[in-house]
């Protein structure tokens, strides 16, 4: 597992570009102003790039590597001006400092680009602890919650303890241990869509897993992979709710769920 590096915090308030992500800024919003918040109350100069679209992530894991070039150049373009980027997901996070060497591989110069640009981007609660060593404050949720870690910000970029540093600092909010909370949910992006029937069965097992810790709260920080549980657990009839965290953390733990919007 990759363990991100504790950095001292900026001498003068860094100048972020927000990486919204494609699955928050079309079906939950509220994650993005969330993040939007979280960086501004540690110090940060906010920025979110007209430019930016996906960062290539589906075609890459289907093979398109031609495709997921051409979106990573757009994404490298889009965020060298800052001094960070930071997004709320580590799957995208993940393909932007794990895999955009690999995918520029064959033009050195875009691939040191990548690798420079890389360096300097974080996910969003990795970002928060490790480079602005940022505490919330008044911050309140009575609440239990149980909290599930995403395979790519897991293994491929070191958030554990992170989110949990930044929960724990929330008033009345108690954690309930989960199960394989380290083990795939079974979304795996377009794997979610080329296996529909191992997926099912993947997500089901995680869901019996959410309601046996007794947790209220189902949180994350992968917007996609809290689609797939929170979509399992309603279909179930549970009363488990589902959120990122950024959004407990920011203060809206008491607004609508994942799949409540409506």
């Amino acid at each position: 597992m990759t363990t991100p590096q504790s950095a001292s915090r900026p001498a003068s308030p860094p100048r972020v570009g927000l990486f919204v992500t494609c699955l928050v800024d079309a079906m939950r919003p509220s994650v993005g102003f969330a993040a939007l918040k979280l960086l501004r109350d540690a110090g940060c100069r906010v920025e979110v790039p007209d430019a930016q679209t996906c960062c290539g992530q589906p075609a890459f894991n289907s093979g398109d590597t031609a495709d997921a070039a051409v979106l990573a150049r757009r994404f490298i373009e889009s965020f060298e001006p800052y001094d960070y980027v930071v997004g709320p997901s580590g799957s995208c996070v993940g393909m932007t400092r794990a895999h955009y060497e690999e995918v520029l591989s064959n033009d050195p110069a875009w691939s040191e680009r990548a690798r420079r640009l890389g360096e300097r981007t974080y996910e969003l609660m990795s970002f928060l602890v490790d480079v602005m060593h940022y505490t919330p404050t008044d911050v309140k949720l009575d609440s239990s919650f149980t909290y599930h870690d995403s395979c790519s910000g897991l293994r491929e970029l070191g958030v554990h303890d992170q989110p949990r540093a930044l929960l724990d600092k929330v008033t009345g909010l108690t954690l309930k241990p989960l199960e394989g909370n380290d083990v795939c949910c079974g979304f795996g992006g377009t794997f979610c869509v080329k296996y529909p029937s191992i997926s099912n069965a993947v997500v089901t097992e995680k869901a019996e897993a959410i309601e046996r810790s007794g947790a209220q709260l189902l949180l994350g920080g992968d917007l996609g992979c809290l689609m797939n549980m929170s979509g399992k657990l309603k279909r179930q009839g549970s009363k488990v709710r589902s959120l990122h965290a950024a959004e407990v953390l920011a203060g809206m733990g008491n607004g609508p769920a994942i799949g409540e919007e409506d």
